[in-house]
């Protein structure tokens, strides 16, 4: 219990409140010291060199704002009322806000001759040497001890600056060593994929090729034309992401125009190769007021519903549609965290999003009913991310993603992209 107390305190001590408590602590024990000092040395009956002790003091609480006016107000209460703890406190602070040689110096001799020249003026015996000696070195050290801790304060201050801009140097050269082996390994990536992926792929394209060569049936040759023709774009954006990955970063890379990205107008085509019954409705000119990021999100978003169709709904009615916005509400939707149409996967909670709102924007829709019973459910492998993945990159351009079931036993993908968010 008490070690729990001692770490509560700690944690008390290092938070908000502690900052404000050393904050305050470092403008009031200065001032409490100098009026214990002013009170010392004059007593409490209020006479001139009790207020001008006291108003030394009290000076000291704007010291760091006004180093050189507080020290030149306290030398009064040197002079007048014998104090030492206020002149020193704000010397020493001139010395760590305003170290000029000159502004030093000028304030040293200022406050050895309040220190020497008694009050008033009319006591100061000239001739006694040996008392004003003492006087004298008595002063010099006066002035001289709360400027060198000032200075020594200020040094180590900036060498406190200087270690904490070499540890962020530190830190940004850790970055760029972490980041150039990310580049290392994105490279090794690359080959591996290369190497696997196309070769498999490129196989693929070859059987289907040998099929369509072969076959008399008018069906499989269309069949195995189709397949060489997914092979082939397959091995397209292979070679696309396989240079994204093997370049210093995706988005130079794509700048750089490795490989054409699929945008709106491929959608007909991926519908058309997808072998199965879609409607499509299409109300947006490709490329017409919208930005390629935009498309090529609402690309993927319909390949990868139509993927799920495939894998978890064989047979089933699709209809996809593309429409422009006027505007893009982000909204709380029930966003599916698995892959396919959510069919054995599950649905995951729905996630409120902050409300926002884009000018114009781009609403796509993916609906399938429910899937035929006599179809054969295909044995395709699932990661479950596909949805997960479209909610996360919606979500990266400011929009929405909503996947759910239907009441007539189908499934729904929307997505909602504002324009100029890519």
């Amino acid at each position: 219990m008490v070690a729990r107390g001692e770490a509560k305190a700690r944690a008390l001590l290092r938070g908000a409140l502690g900052r404000r408590l050393r904050s305050l602590a470092s403008v009031a024990v200065p001032v409490l010291l100098a009026i214990a000092d002013a009170m010392l040395v004059n007593g409490l009956e209020l006479d001139l060199e009790v207020g001008v002790s006291m108003l030394a003091a009290a000076a000291l609480a704007l010291r760091r704002r006004f180093p050189l006016l507080v020290f030149l107000f306290t030398l009064p209460g040197l002079y007048i009322g014998y104090i030492w703890f206020a002149p020193m406190i704000g010397l020493c602070t001139l010395a760590v806000r305003r170290p000029g040689r000159a502004r030093l110096g000028l304030c040293a001799v200022l406050l050895i001759a309040a220190h020497i020249f008694p009050y008033p003026m009319s006591d100061f015996v000239l001739t006694d040497y040996r008392e004003n000696t003492q006087v004298l070195i008595d002063a010099c050290v006066t002035s001289a001890t709360p400027i060198a801790l000032g200075l020594l304060m200020r040094t180590r201050q900036e060498l406190a600056s200087r270690v904490e801009d070499l540890t962020r140097s530190l830190r940004r050269e850790d970055r760029l060593l972490a980041d150039r082996v990310k580049t290392t390994e994105r490279a090794r990536l690359a080959r591996e994929m290369h190497d696997v992926v196309a070769h498999q792929v490129s196989l693929i394209s070859l059987q289907a090729g040998a099929v369509q060569v072969s076959t008399e049936d008018a069906e499989a040759r269309a069949g195995a034309r189709t397949i060489r023709e997914l092979s082939v774009r397959t091995l397209e954006e292979l070679r696309h992401m396989v240079g994204v990955l093997r370049a210093d970063g995706g988005e130079g890379a794509e700048a750089h125009g490795l490989a054409p990205q699929p945008d709106l107008e491929e959608l007909p085509r991926l519908i058309e190769m997808s072998a199965l019954d879609v409607t499509y409705e299409g109300g947006v000119v490709a490329g017409a007021s919208g930005t390629k990021t935009v498309e090529r999100a609402a690309f993927r978003t319909v390949q990868e519903a139509l993927t799920n169709v495939r894998k978890h709904a064989p047979g089933a009615r699709v209809r996809v549609r593309v429409d422009p916005v006027d505007a893009v509400r982000v909204e709380p939707v029930d966003a599916v965290r698995g892959e396919g149409s959510g069919r054995g996967e599950g649905a995951g909670r729905a996630e409120a999003a902050e409300e926002s709102r884009a000018a114009h924007g781009l609403r796509v829709e993916i609906r399938n009913g429910p899937p035929d019973a006599t179809a054969t459910v295909p044995a395709l492998p699932g990661g479950g991310h596909g949805l997960v993945g479209l909610r996360e990159r919606a979500q990266s351009l400011g929009g929405t993603l909503e996947a759910r079931h239907t009441s007539d036993g189908g499934f729904v993908v929307r997505a909602e992209f504002p324009y100029g968010a890519g």
